[in-house]
């Protein structure tokens, strides 16, 4: 079990000079003490800026690639610093969103007091969180037009009279700054391995900050969007990513708030490189030279993003209103179609329910029919070239020697593992192994050779070996459900649909509908697919979140009542107050990257909330009440949308008419028109 310490201090930042942009620096250590097998973890500083005068539109990302001093080993990962800063000291920034990624010089950092024994895989990623407040003067005897009065609070920056002066520098006021920090390792899971969002969202970190990638030597050519294993591991040391937002300030219209959220990221370079090999064991980079390389070295070997890798990276810019040509050209004109899998939001285990299965294993055996190879050479290969669209199915070859029999269209335990590895969102070939074993076991394939010798020192993996010397076929019922055949439920959807239409059933039907698939993880996969395709992702992302934060928050606010002195409750409540801002600042704040579309009065009463001072230790308990109701408009707001504007065009989509036919969308109608409960509220009402 691991020992460790938290830290919490408040403290005030001194004045920035005029007309420059420094970089403040607040170390902030915390020994973390563990069992004898693993080092002492220590957190790394926080870094905050201030900026007067005019500066750039349209400033790239701040960028300093320094040597990394030596740390002591960072056990299971790495370690985050989360922030949360209230109002903040006067900063000018000439847009309404800013996104920065920095790598910097470790500094030395002071010891604390160990606490008792307690591990941290539960817990929330911690990052850092700030809110500043720029002002312009006013002298009294003529109006500030930098905004009217008049001016919603909600409205961006950029949309502000462009006639305006320019904002002015002014002193800071006393007791304007409140800054409170508290520590905890990269969540994980029960068989040790990162939570899948924080990995793929410290891989996407780190791959922004190695832009622009470069053209390196590979034996006697040169690749194009490469870089080397050392530039990885330093820049890993010390990694930041800090994304900001400007609004007029809803009391005052005359200053601009300026909501920041900052994640540092710290490791030694051994841990750095361990977490490279976990890069390339998920299949986010792979080697340069077209060999099928398994161990990330320490230095000199040339590394390119896969086809997976350079999805994640797409997204998590997308999120993020990272604009970098590069990353434009990296992902060309099409990105490959991955399987997005849902997981569970406590222990982030795939949910792996039949219907889930049976949606990855059509896509398993191919989009567009399946993928038969005519030599078993080249159905057995470990080209890394194969899969590059998402949509090709598992390598099969025609026929093959069992046994002394010929059998067609057969595919290794490896062929199988490495499709889930490239095609879908798994992170650790074990997930793999275990979606291909429920193939088995739901019988849409079978064994037509095993690998004794893989089960005799694999004896869990009686149904399934990710091997070369294990054959496996299709079933009858495997080729049913992909041909469309097998039926599960009650009769065709698209049917009812029309009924539905015919019948003028009215619209709360749909909410109905939405509950259905919100609680299905088979389907909501296929609605997530559908709405990132009409580029309305960000309502289901944003729901999601919202539901996981109000479950966190409940739990943080009932542990922090129980026992309201205790420094372990307390940091619970600052982590839920920075995860607030990360949501306000991705989805609710003026010009935010995934701005959604949502009521302006109640956007306005997000604004006002947001800006305001953040009470300090248990006087954070009723703002976040208040912040949870807030969001919680804001997610009923959202779910209305999906429900009256994407289920239709859901439902409608021929993509999807083969699933859908699986399940019963009629008896949605039925019970709500006599009357039953929704879903929706008996599920909110559980989150209690």
């Amino acid at each position: 079990m691991a020992a460790a310490s938290k830290s919490s201090r408040s403290s005030s930042s001194p004045e920035a000079p005029s007309n420059s942009l420094p970089l403040r620096e607040k170390n902030i250590g915390t020994s973390r003490n563990r069992s004898p097998s693993t080092s002492s973890l220590t957190t790394s500083r926080t870094e905050v800026s201030a900026a007067a005068g005019p500066t750039s539109s349209h400033r790239p990302h701040h960028l300093s690639h320094s040597s990394i001093s030596s740390q002591r080993s960072g056990g299971l990962l790495a370690l985050f610093d989360r922030t949360i800063a209230g109002i903040g000291e006067p900063r000018v920034r000439p847009r309404q969103s800013l996104t920065r990624i920095s790598t910097g010089l470790e500094q030395p950092l002071a010891s604390g007091r160990s606490s008792p024994d307690r591990t941290f895989r539960g817990a929330r990623p911690a990052s850092n969180y700030a809110t500043a407040i720029t002002s312009s003067p006013t002298d009294g005897r003529q109006p500030s037009p930098t905004l009217q009065p008049g001016t919603p609070p909600s409205q961006p920056y950029s949309e502000t009279d462009p006639s305006q002066p320019e904002p002015t520098h002014v002193s800071r006021l006393d007791n304007n700054k409140m800054h409170q920090t508290s520590s905890r390792l990269l969540r994980m899971t029960d068989d040790d391995r990162p939570f899948t969002k924080d990995f793929k969202d410290l891989f996407a970190t780190l791959i922004v900050s190695l832009l622009p990638l470069s053209a390196h030597r590979v034996r006697l050519t040169k690749v194009e969007h490469t870089f080397l294993s050392e530039d990885a591991i330093n820049n890993l040391g010390s990694l930041k990513f800090s994304q900001s937002n400007r609004m007029p300030d809803p009391k005052d219209p005359s200053r601009i708030v300026t909501t920041t959220t900052t994640t540092t990221f710290s490791m030694a370079k051994d841990m750095a490189r361990s977490i490279c090999q976990r890069f390339l064991e998920a299949r986010f980079i792979e080697s340069a030279d077209g060999r099928y390389q398994q161990v990330y070295t320490m230095k000199g070997s040339v590394w390119q993003l896969t086809p997976k890798g350079i999805s994640i990276l797409d997204r998590f810019c997308s999120r993020n209103g990272i604009q970098q040509k590069q990353v434009a050209d990296l992902v060309g004109t099409s990105l490959p179609q991955l399987v997005t899998l849902e997981r569970d939001g406590q222990t982030d285990k795939l949910l792996t329910d039949r219907g889930t299965i049976e949606v990855i294993f059509r896509r398993f055996i191919g989009a567009n029919g399946p993928n038969v190879k005519s030599s078993v050479g080249s159905a057995d290969s470990d080209s890394l070239s194969d899969y590059r669209d998402g949509l090709t199915g598992v390598k099969m070859a025609a026929e093959r020697k069992v046994g002394g029999k010929t059998v067609k269209d057969t595919f290794t335990g490896k062929a199988a593992t490495d499709w889930l590895m490239d095609c879908s969102s798994t992170v650790d070939r074990r997930e793999t192994i275990e979606i291909a074993s429920l193939f088995v076991e739901y019988e849409l394939m079978e064994a037509v050779q095993q690998d004794r010798s893989h089960m005799v020192q694999h004896p869990a993996h009686n149904l399934f070996q990710p091997t070369k010397h294990a054959i496996y076929q299709v079933t009858a019922k495997g080729r049913d459900l992909v041909n469309g055949a097998l039926a599960r439920g009650r009769p065709s959807e698209s049917e009812g649909l029309s009924a539905s239409r015919s019948t003028g059933i009215a619209r709360d039907s749909n909410t109905q509908r939405l509950d259905k698939i919100l609680n299905d993880p088979a389907l909501r996969l296929l609605f997530r697919e559908n709405l990132r395709e009409t580029h309305c992702e960000e309502n289901l992302s944003f729901y999601i979140d919202v539901d996981e934060f109000v479950r966190q928050c409940r739990q943080a606010t009932r542990a922090a009542q129980k026992s309201p002195s205790t420094a372990a409750s307390l940091d619970g409540i600052k982590e839920i107050m920075a995860q607030a801002y990360g949501i306000y600042n991705a989805f609710l704040a003026p010009g935010s990257p995934c701005e959604l579309n949502i009521d302006h009065q109640l956007r306005n009463n997000l604004a006002t909330r947001m800006t305001k001072a953040v009470g300090q230790d248990v006087a954070m308990i009723d703002t976040l009440h208040e912040v949870t109701a807030l969001f919680e408009d804001a997610q009923n707001a959202v779910f209305k949308l999906m429900a009256s504007d994407s289920v239709p065009k859901f439902l409608r989509s021929p993509k999807y008419e083969q699933t859908l036919k699986n399940y019963d969308f009629d008896a949605i109608t039925t019970n709500h028109s006599q009357g039953r409960a929704p879903e929706r509220s008996q599920s909110r009402s559980n989150r209690k």
